[in-house]
């Protein structure tokens, strides 16, 4: 009787190790471990104009109690299913019309809203209200009650973005629905940016917390800091003016998973080439431009982008900013989690 060849002999012999589930190194360990970045996620562009009609047929098809949360979720393109939009976050369009609530409830994963339009809603957090208006950033720590409310004239629409992937990949998501039979203790609107929002901080405060006690970051006094700061000093040559939103308490990132930024690009700003590990879901608070990302291949997308536009560029793909007019863009990233695990760098090419 004639032998296999060695080769064959070492394949089936490989074979029947996965069949009891063990996994040969040598035969995956080059796609384990390839020379940079290979994200599997890919840039997208959502437009506004083309999915706000969706919005509003949601908000006529599915009411505020039916839907528990009426958002419309981006998924990217190469996740078909898993309702993420980056391999660690997720991101929708949330929306509620006059006299509608969202009820209260909790879960394991955190949150942070920035307000698209609409005026007179509310985001409640830990028993706290905080009014909200377009260009504001609310923040809702993990495992804090939290519900919504729109008591005002308008449809409200805000971006929802959550750490909600990398809760799932660990297996340690919780969440409530029902608030305990006592109630939530209900505290005065705006104490919390009273204690942590003016430049001073509590005495009796000794432990940072995890998440911002801030909650409440508004659009207007954030504009008016990059405002500032173009008055007094040049541009970026890649990110034009752009500020991160901070725990008072640390100065560092907002949350532990997820950081946030605006950023101001001066009328006719042509940024250089960036890239960084960390995912980033921007989101077009004001103005008009366009975003060139280019993929791993050396192919470039190109996302002309206006008012309330959504993009997507997951870590280490290339990209640039150009505005045709003076813009704002909002963004939020994996970035906390990254450094955290010594594991963030970036490069301008």
């Amino acid at each position: 009787m004639t032998a296999e060849p060695a080769s064959a002999q070492t394949s089936t012999w490989e074979n029947g190790l996965r069949e009891r589930n063990l996994i040969p190194l040598w035969t995956v360990m080059r796609g384990m471990l390839p020379p940079e970045p290979t994200p599997p996620a890919v840039a997208h562009h959502w437009r506004y104009a083309e999915f706000k009609s969706e919005l509003e047929r949601a908000a006529v098809e599915i009411t505020a109690e039916q839907a528990e949360r009426r958002v419309l979720l981006f998924e990217n393109p190469s996740y078909p299913g898993e309702s993420r939009i980056t391999a660690t976050l997720h991101a929708g369009i949330q929306y509620l019309l006059p006299g509608e609530t969202a009820a209260q409830h909790r879960h394991a994963q955190s949150a942070l809203r920035f307000i698209l339009e609409g005026e007179g809603a509310f985001t409640e957090v830990g028993g706290e209200r905080f009014s909200m208006s377009a260009g504001d950033l609310i923040l809702t720590p993990a495992f804090q009650w939290h519900g919504h409310g729109n008591p005002g004239n308008g449809a409200v629409a805000w971006l929802d973005g959550l750490d909600l992937p990398m809760v799932r990949l660990m297996g340690t998501t919780f969440a409530e629905f029902k608030p305990p039979s006592d109630g939530i203790p209900k505290q005065a609107e705006g104490i919390s940016r009273a204690r942590f929002g003016s430049g001073m901080l509590p005495t009796e405060v000794t432990t940072p917390s995890a998440a911002s006690p801030r909650v409440h970051y508004p659009y207007v006094e954030a504009r008016a800091a990059l405002a500032s700061l173009a008055a007094g000093e040049p541009a970026d040559g890649v990110h034009g003016y752009r500020l991160a939103y901070a725990h008072p308490q640390t100065g560092g990132p907002i949350m532990p998973t997820m950081a946030a930024y605006l950023q101001l690009l001066p009328k006719g700003f042509g940024g250089g080439t960036y890239r960084s590990t960390e995912a980033f879901v921007f989101c077009v608070a004001e103005g008009r431009g366009k975003t060139t990302v280019i993929g791993i291949d050396g192919t470039e997308k190109v996302f002309e982008w206006t008012k309330h536009d959504h993009f997507v560029i997951p870590g280490w793909l290339r990209f640039r900013h150009k505005a045709q007019n003076e813009s704002v863009l909002f963004s939020f990233s994996d970035r906390p989690l990254q450094q955290s695990m010594g594991l963030w760098r970036d490069a301008r090419d």
